[in-house]
């Protein structure tokens, strides 16, 4: 946890860019060979479900494909044209963000990686635990965790550092974009029974309806608790809700429910939520 505390401002422009990439129409690719792949797969993996994008929006290049993520495949890091090949084949260009996660700083297939993207004009950033690792990248963070209990295992503090580092990144990025508000994740992907669940009670919690007028809120609003919850913070249709989330995050449009004269019969919410910056409206189900 030190390592990553003392990396916060290496990780903010990070998290920036990685915003960025976003925010347009780029994306965000991870690079990297064994442990370090598989935590940059698994970040990507876990940021649709969570917060609502396209699954292509983020993504890892592991060396080795797929079958490394269920196993070592030996001499895949090694290679560099690999790595460029696999830049390559997913079509890397300037609107694009790849990080290379490397604890060493020297593998061969992420330094391939990084050269071909620099070449194709995306952004650039190493992740690394190793303070000497050199790399022509736009940004270098470096976590210095210090030698493995176990000579040479990086699965060990690095990988936990990795771990952690990108969990800040990406998360720090996504509620740059307004995909939280109030502490939630306004922006799940309610796929099964649980994240159904905490979806209704998300709609209950934020506009302080009873749970069948949060249910019927929500049915109303297609599943999505984001849409839900402008559609009721405002008054809206679900049509006027996701036009306005096109163009305002929920959080602005708490702060001004309505840019233009609210309809009639909007009234005040019988349960604000506590901590919330919004004056709440109820709408009539």
């Amino acid at each position: 946890m030190r390592a990553v505390a003392r990396a916060l401002p290496q990780l903010e422009p990070l998290a920036a860019a990685f915003a960025a990439a976003l925010r347009g129409q780029g994306r965000v690719l991870y690079v990297g060979a064994g442990t370090s792949g598989r935590l940059g797969a698994l970040d990507a993996a876990e940021l649709p479900p969570t917060f609502g994008i396209s699954p292509s929006r983020v993504r890892a290049l592991v060396a080795g494909g797929a079958r490394a993520l269920r196993g070592a495949v030996e001499g895949a890091e090694d290679d560099a044209a690999a790595g460029a090949q696999a830049i390559r084949r997913a079509r890397v260009d300037r609107g694009d963000l790849v990080i290379g996660l490397s604890a060493s700083g020297r593998t061969p297939f992420v330094h391939g990686a990084l050269r071909e993207a620099r070449r194709r004009g995306a952004r650039t950033a190493l992740v690394t635990s190793n303070p000497g690792a050199a790399a022509p990248v736009d940004l270098r963070v470096v976590l210095d965790t210090g030698p493995e209990l176990l000579a040479g295992s990086t699965r060990l503090k690095a990988g936990t550092a990795t771990k952690m580092a990108l969990n800040a990144v990406s998360t720090a990025a996504l509620m740059s974009l307004g995909k939280v508000y109030a502490g939630r994740m306004v922006d799940v992907r309610p796929t099964n029974r649980k994240l159904r669940a905490r979806a209704l009670e998300m709609v209950e919690e934020l506009t302080g309806l009873s749970a069948a007028a949060a249910r019927r809120l929500l049915a109303d609003a297609g599943g999505s608790p984001k849409v839900a919850l402008a559609m009721h913070l405002g008054g809206r249709s679900r049509r006027e809700a996701e036009s306005a989330l096109a163009e305002r995050t929920l959080g602005e449009i708490a702060r001004r429910p309505r840019l233009e004269p609210a309809r009639p019969g909007a009234g005040k919410c019988r349960k604000p939520v506590r901590g919330a910056d919004v004056r709440h409206q109820r709408r009539r189900h």
